[in-house]
């Protein structure tokens, strides 16, 4: 994939720890995520083992998603760990505008989009 490909393609990562139990069964769900939203990547973010990935961004709860594309970052912000959960975000993002994100945040999606 180019990476003008890359940055137009809606990138969805999940943030999280690999001590947070919640984010082992958040595992499954993020799967069968990526099943159904083949146009779309999907990115496992360990916030501990990704650290200099992740840089000044504070995550607080787990899991926390962010959505976004190109340099538009739709949302940020933790998520309860069910499928229909996750799905109606995804199908809220369609037409969205950008989200108020700190700069952590903004330069995280930068990250991610060059590197993912």
């Amino acid at each position: 994939m180019s990476p003008a490909t890359t940055a137009a393609t809606p990138l969805v990562a999940c943030l999280c720890a690999s001590w947070c139990r919640v984010c082992d069964s958040y595992h499954d769900v993020f799967a069968q995520l990526r099943e159904r939203h083949p146009g779309v990547r999907f990115v496992w973010v360990d916030i501990e083992d990704d650290e200099e990935l992740v840089g000044d961004l504070e995550v607080e709860t787990f899991p926390t998603l962010l959505v976004g594309q190109g340099a538009l970052l739709h949302f940020i912000g933790p998520i309860t760990p069910q499928l229909a959960t996750a799905e109606r975000l995804l199908a809220s993002m369609a037409g969205a505008g950008p989200a108020k994100a700190s700069p952590a945040a903004m330069s995280l999606l930068a990250r991610l989009q060059h590197s993912c």
